[in-house]
């Protein structure tokens, strides 16, 4: 798993316990998880289509520093798979985890395309 992103925790990103509002979270996870997915296809137009269970382990608060960590997973024609691990950049305890987010690559008008990784591999 690579971690390429990071976050600094800020006041805007709390929720009205005090801890890293879940929905920020996502956006940022959702963000950095498609453009690991369009570099990985060479495609710069990905959306994405599904996202699995959710699993919050630990809560971050102002001043964290939390890192985005992902990683491939599966190949399809026009879809690309990635797990998602998001941590403490300093005591690496776990934040949140998602086993899988699935991006399809897109045509100017929103239809499905294969990826050059497809083709890669003979799919």
């Amino acid at each position: 798993m690579r971690f390429l992103t990071r976050k600094l925790v800020q006041p805007q990103d709390l929720n009205v316990r005090g801890t890293l509002f879940g929905g920020r979270l996502l956006a940022w996870v959702d963000e950095e998880a498609a453009i690991f997915a369009g570099v990985e296809a060479r495609h710069n137009r990905v959306v994405t289509k599904s996202i699995s269970a959710i699993d919050f382990i630990a809560p971050a608060f102002q001043g964290d520093i939390v890192e985005i960590g992902v990683a491939l997973k599966r190949v399809g024609k026009t879809s690309i798979t990635v797990e998602v691990q998001v941590r403490n950049l300093v005591t690496q305890k776990v934040i949140v985890n998602i086993d899988e987010m699935v991006f399809v690559c897109v045509d100017e008008n929103g239809k499905p395309v294969r990826h050059v990784l497809s083709q890669d591999r003979g799919q």
